[in-house]
């Protein structure tokens, strides 16, 4: 009597949903979602506009023939943070393409590469700290350029234009100033590409403190329960009861506009939530039957914690960090629209409090372009928070598979 085998049958759909790692399955959920896509095209676009904002919007020319020696300008007057920012993306891009490396092995490559690009470039560059703009614009009318390459908006941010008799100050957007003029007389749209690095950088810096302090203290105090959790619970309602807005001002009043101390202050003051979520998802773990067998191996506190419960319940903080981002740009905009902000480095939430004009006066491009550029990136930060929501969430994964 013959026994027919049975033909292997492929994993079905479910089978091969259920098998991706937790990481595969949130980005393409994600991804599959209109919002995150807008979300992320429009986060995406800021992000470049500010480290590429130098290369985009400068008063230097690229290249500069005068007298008959060659020279570059732009290049002259980089600062270290403009040079590390573009090395880094390029370095971030080059490793996103080595598919066939391990993630955990790139990582630590940008980290230890990245730390020496930063490095080398604060020791080794060092950028003209007295500049007048218009020299250029002045030669060229003196008939002393031969030949000039500029970038696509040939205005710095601080350019206000002092060479020419005509005034420059409030023009609306018209051809030479698309995006119209400041006040002090300034490009609007210089102005917008490099104050994209300020809201960028001020929403993931300080939404990384918060997002480090809060997964550790919430780990600790779920894990360990009883006092620890009381102490931390203790803790947790004083930062709370911080105004983070008030402790902004009154600082900045006191040691004067700096956009580090910004940054830790908010990252300082917003980790409470994040603590919250990590308590509660610890709790929930720490019964569980792969954590009691890794404590029974006799593996370290920090390989339970972080290595094998960390990723259980990291979902919760993930998605409130996409919301801390747009919290963290608010903030720092209602610090520049209250005139409390940056001086030197332009600002959407300064150039905002710009548009009102002196009496009744009222720029509204002052008004709908800054404005604007606020809200979409919030509103991209909260559409990406919805999605990735929506792709954890385990129920709906459960309906969709």
């Amino acid at each position: 009597m013959s026994v027919e085998k049975a033909a292997p049958t492929s994993p079905g759909p479910s089978e091969a949903f259920v098998s991706r790692s937790l990481v595969r399955i949130a980005v393409r959920e994600t991804l599959s979602r209109w919002g995150a896509r807008l979300g992320l095209f429009w986060i995406g676009l800021v992000a470049l506009s500010g480290i590429f904002a130098p290369f985009l919007a400068s008063s230097h020319p690229i290249v500069l023939k005068q007298e008959g020696r060659w020279s570059s300008p732009m290049l002259e007057h980089l600062t270290f943070v403009d040079v590390s920012l573009v090395l880094l993306f390029f370095l971030g891009l080059f490793l996103i393409l080595l598919r066939w490396v391990c993630a955990r092995v790139r990582w630590w490559i940008f980290v230890m590469v990245g730390s020496g690009i930063v490095g080398i470039s604060y020791l080794t560059i060092s950028p003209p700290t007295v500049v007048w703009l218009p020299k250029y614009r002045v030669a060229e009318e003196n008939g002393q350029v031969q030949y000039v390459l500029r970038t696509l908006v040939p205005y710095s941010p601080t350019d206000r234009f002092s060479d020419l008799r005509e005034p420059t100050q409030n023009l609306p957007p018209g051809r030479r100033h698309w995006l119209g003029t400041t006040p002090n007389g300034e490009d609007v749209l210089s102005r917008m590409m490099h104050a994209s690095r300020i809201a960028v950088s001020i929403g993931f810096v300080s939404t990384g403190i918060a997002f480090v302090i809060g997964v550790v203290v919430g780990a600790l105090m779920g894990y360990f329960s009883g006092v620890v959790d009381i102490i931390g619970m203790r803790l947790i309602e004083i930062f709370e009861a911080i105004p983070t807005l008030f402790l902004l001002i009154t600082l900045v009043a006191l040691y004067g506009r700096d956009l580090y101390m910004m940054m830790v202050i908010i990252g300082l003051t917003g980790w409470t939530g994040n603590a919250r979520f990590m308590r509660a998802e610890y709790l929930r773990l720490r019964k569980m039957d792969f954590v009691q067998a890794a404590v029974a191996l006799g593996l370290p506190l920090r390989s339970i914690l972080f290595r094998h419960m960390l990723p259980n319940g990291i979902t919760p903080v993930l998605i409130s960090a996409s919301f801390g981002v747009a919290s963290a740009i608010l903030a720092e905009s209602t610090l520049s629209f209250l005139g409390l902000g940056l001086i030197d480095q332009a600002s959407w939430g300064q150039m905002l409090d710009q548009a009102r004009g002196v009496g009744t006066d009222f720029y509204w491009w002052m008004a709908v372009f800054p404005g604007g550029a606020i809200f979409l990136t919030v509103f991209a930060y909260n559409m990406i928070g919805e999605a990735l929501r929506d792709a954890l969430d385990p129920r709906l994964l459960k309906r969709e598979a």
